[in-house]
């Protein structure tokens, strides 16, 4: 029987940091239907260019960074949420083609798509007479 398509994994903090910021855990919503399995989550002030999101044997680890930055002419006086680092890892059952994993990341939302592998699918059997 193949292993469960995705379990979460609480994020430790890295015992060695180079730098003494925050890191939070974002929160992600699991979406799944018969060809795909959908990561939706939040980590406000993130761009494309500032989300690493790792692959290293069953382990997918995203990383990303926030530095509050003032429009041109402002200053930053104050702050309802913390910048920092955000970090999350994932387990990877054997249902998901690793090949086709897919990231967007659009207003601080990033979305991976995970396909399921072909053998994995459901798929419908036809009976014949015998």
């Amino acid at each position: 029987m193949a292993d469960t398509k995705l379990t979460k994994r609480d994020s430790q903090t890295p015992a060695e940091r180079a730098k003494e910021t925050p890191v939070y855990v974002p929160r992600f919503d699991i979406l799944e239907d018969e060809a795909e399995v959908v990561l939706v989550g939040d980590m406000p002030g993130v761009d494309e260019a500032s989300v690493d999101i790792d692959l290293e044997g069953s382990e997918l680890t995203i990383r990303g960074t926030f530095v509050p930055k003032a429009p041109e002419g402002y200053n930053l006086n104050y702050q309802e949420y913390g910048s920092g680092d955000y970090e999350r890892t994932f387990t990877l059952g054997d249902t998901i083609d690793r090949s086709g994993i897919n990231a967007v990341v659009r207003n601080g939302v990033l979305r991976l798509t995970l396909p399921k592998a072909k053998e994995a699918q459901a798929r419908k059997i036809t009976v014949k007479a015998g």
